[in-house]
């Protein structure tokens, strides 16, 4: 489906090259700090930027405000496997393809199908490739693609699931901008304290400075913390390459959230804050489909945002309307469970639905997430950065963090 670009069209004549700045490669946090939670703290509130401590994070909240996580765990996905000559094929396991979810994936115990990147793919011309798992051998054959991906099919007969087969043979997928393998640290320190639903191939960061005593100290407020699920894909990292904003493919990535959690959105007396860029555009989407579902008056089987339907779709719907709609819907196929995918790109000029507070970490020049840092302070965002670097934060992943409020008008 294809979607027309208006004059109006958020993404409008924007061009890339204004939303860069020079990354000293000593800026990027190689590794994690031994302490979750004393990685320092960017505030932007009231106009203005101020530096604390992660520590400090439950200060800024106050009774009755919420906060919702995104709880996706990641998964080792890249495992390395040998072709009969000993050479060497790294396959990154991107997302499921047969069967396509998530779950059902991970529970098979003898064969499956997986969208994957392989590295070294020149040397694989043709052939079984396998790898070493327990007492037996996982096998991968190429059987097609998909877009930019290949279609593997793994293979393997010890009994193992297949979340078991990557955990025994996978290595966790750190950002190719750490310039470095993974290490036994990123085994746990590259997934948030609250994570459970395998899936992504890249941390939600922002969650990654949070500890069960922050967590406790929240609740003691009366903070209230909810969770969905967005699975984070590689393309994460995909750079904008084309000058003009509209013109970049942004990825699919997949979520659910329960109806317990969308009627509680509902009923919030305090801020809503999302932790991290994909909470932010799960909850954004989750607005836009319930605005299509209330357009379409649609109960259908799946769900799916393009990248940029919220622009033709009408622009003054209220939350509550779109969210009960959800509900409705859901209530009447009797599930409790919203199942869904975005291509959302949220870009200078969108206007924020759902959040008035965002946690996240400090991102590319050049990337989707730096263009949704901009569409939500605005242009403050060019101060926010430049302060970070003169005041020596750590960037990317494993770097520091910022408490950002909407700029006042």
């Amino acid at each position: 489906m294809t979607f027309t670009i208006y004059m109006f069209h958020p993404a409008y004549n924007l061009n890339i090259s204004d939303y860069t700045y020079q990354l000293p490669d000593s800026r990027i946090a190689r590794f994690p700090l031994n302490e979750r939670d004393s990685s320092k703290l960017l505030i932007f509130r009231n106009n203005l930027i101020t530096t604390d401590v992660f520590s400090n994070l439950p200060d800024y909240f106050c009774e009755n405000d919420m906060l919702t996580f995104n709880n996706s765990r990641v998964i080792r996905a890249r495992i390395e496997m040998m072709k009969e000559t000993g050479a060497r094929i790294e396959i990154f396991c991107i997302e499921p393809h047969e069967p396509s979810d998530y779950q059902l994936s991970f529970a098979q115990q003898h064969t499956c199908q997986w969208k994957c990147m392989v590295g070294n793919f020149r040397k694989w011309k043709s052939g079984t490739l396998k790898n070493k798992v327990s007492s037996n051998i996982l096998h991968a054959e190429r059987i097609g693609r998909s877009g930019d991906y290949h279609i593997i099919r793994f293979s393997w007969d010890n009994g193992m699931d297949f979340a078991t087969i990557l955990d025994t043979c996978g290595y966790t997928p750190v950002p190719p901008y750490l310039n470095r393998q993974a290490e036994e640290i990123d085994n746990t320190r590259y997934q948030t304290v609250y994570s459970k639903h395998q899936g992504s191939v890249a941390a939600p960061t922002a969650g990654l400075h949070f500890t069960s005593q922050i967590l406790q100290r929240l609740s003691d407020k009366n903070v209230r913390q909810n969770e969905i699920t967005l699975h984070v894909g590689a393309g994460t990292f995909k750079p904008v390459n084309k000058n003009d904003v509209v013109q970049h493919d942004m990825h699919v990535e997949f979520f659910s959230v329960s109806t317990d959690v969308i009627r509680e959105i509902l009923a919030k007396k305090g801020v809503l804050t999302a932790v991290g860029t994909t909470s932010l555009r799960t909850l954004e989407s989750i607005y836009w489909l319930g605005v299509k579902m209330m357009q379409n008056n649609t109960a259908a089987e799946y769900f799916h945002l393009e990248q940029w339907e919220a622009c033709c779709l009408p622009q003054d719907i209220c939350v509550s309307e779109a969210l009960n709609k959800i509900c409705e819907v859901l209530e009447a196929k009797g599930e409790d469970t919203f199942f869904a995918s975005t291509k959302i790109m949220i870009v200078p000029g969108y206007t924020f639905r759902m959040c008035s507070k965002l946690i996240t970490n400090f991102h590319q020049p050049r990337s989707t997430l730096l263009l949704l840092v901009s569409a939500f302070t605005g242009e403050y965002w060019k101060e926010i950065y430049q302060y970070a670097l003169e005041h020596d934060f750590r960037f990317l992943s494993y770097g520091d963090s910022s408490l950002l409020f909407l700029p006042q008008q």
